[in-house]
């Protein structure tokens, strides 16, 4: 069952596809991560309300991975990770968002070739978890710890394939994530897109994974879900709630004079390139990783789904099929950040398949 909640975006057209999600592209995608998916439907837009809403930005006519964009299967709102994961949909709208979501933003860690961000002050205090009284003084800095593919490339974009799950996030830190990020770096300053999905109880509300977008401009953080983003799908939109234990395909490309995002088999909508003041229509570094952002430099948050990336014989959260969008071969460098001088030290731990694929995450200290 289909169920549009938010009204028809798709502006400029005359009409819209409608239909079921799950078809990914067989190029690079195993069997396991083919699903079927029938025709899809088409709904009229009234030609008045199309001219009223025109984007200034029109998406590609295929997603990053060459298929026809369809309507991804929404669940009720409110519906949690693991219901949606049941149902078999593939997002649905929260009910509520994080409490300082508004008022400051939440930190965000990034990575280039030079290194990572490895803290930052701020001002924003983690929630508690519902039902837990929680006493703690304004944060200091939030500390950054990462498991990372990269790739020094000149493209037009990404796309990957990352598992969703359902990270355990401790009660005095910020986020566990995954994402896929393009960058262009001149001069050490970058200018970046994201997305990807996040544990985040300060953006979220809640301790489910939800979708979320993110840029950066002049190596300047911006906001969480918003800060010059446009959207275009009537489906999904950053924010929501995403079903956990699966595993979706995410995409970030450059078209019409804009960073389009796909999710599934939507695009959800765009960063202008107004938004930089310079010119960055192309990527010089593309990466894909988890993050962890803690109170302490010794979390005890999940990475992934809170299974080191080398245990060979469990089932430790992935991304896979890694492909560049008019560039060059995939052959993807992977590092975990910061280094430890002990491997039995290390709170997360990556392990690279190929130079497309690697396992990544784990349970930090506790």
């Amino acid at each position: 069952m289909l169920k549009s909640r938010r009204g028809l975006l798709a502006a400029g057209i005359s009409a819209v596809v409608i239909g079921t999600i799950g078809v990914v592209s067989t190029l690079n995608a195993g069997a396991e991560e083919i699903p079927e998916s029938p025709s899809p439907a088409v709904v009229a837009v009234p030609a008045e309300d199309a001219e009223e809403a025109a984007p200034e930005s029109t998406p590609p006519a295929r997603l990053p991975w060459g298929q026809e964009p369809e309507a991804i299967e929404v669940g009720r709102d409110g519906a949690s990770s693991g219901a949606l994961k049941a149902s078999g949909f593939d997002a649905a709208a929260p009910t509520t968002t994080g409490d300082q979501a508004d008022e400051a933003y939440a930190p965000k860690g990034f990575s280039t070739p030079e290194g990572v961000l490895e803290s930052e002050p701020t001002d924003v205090v983690p929630p508690a978890p519902p039902g837990v009284t929680k006493k703690s003084a304004p944060a200091a800095k939030a500390v950054f710890h990462y498991n990372v593919a990269s790739q020094g490339a000149v493209t037009q974009g990404a796309y990957a394939n990352l598992t969703i799950n359902k990270p355990a996030l401790a009660e005095e830190d910020y986020h566990t994530l995954a994402e896929l990020a393009v960058q262009s770096i001149t001069d050490g300053v970058s200018q970046t897109v994201e997305v990807g999905w996040t544990v985040d109880r300060v953006v979220n509300g809640d301790a489910d994974p939800h979708l979320f977008v993110f840029s950066w401009v002049d190596g300047k953080p911006r906001c969480y879900n918003g800060c010059g983003f446009v959207q275009y799908s009537a489906n999904v939109r950053p924010g929501d709630t995403l079903p956990m234990d699966t595993t979706k395909r995410f995409g970030i490309e450059f078209h019409d004079q804009a960073w389009w995002i796909a999710y599934d088999s939507e695009w959800i909508g765009y960063f202008p390139a107004k938004e930089w003041t310079v010119d960055f229509s192309k990527t010089t570094l593309v990466q894909v990783f988890g993050e962890v952002a803690s109170a302490t430099a010794k979390p005890c948050t999940d990475m992934g789904n809170g299974q080191f990336g080398t245990k060979a014989d469990g089932a430790p959260a992935r991304i896979g099929s890694i492909s560049l969008i008019s560039g060059p071969a995939v052959d993807t460098y992977v590092r975990s950040e910061p280094e430890y001088a002990e491997p039995a030290d290390e709170p997360y731990k990556v392990d690279k398949l190929s130079a497309r694929t690697f396992r990544y995450g784990g349970p930090g200290f506790c």
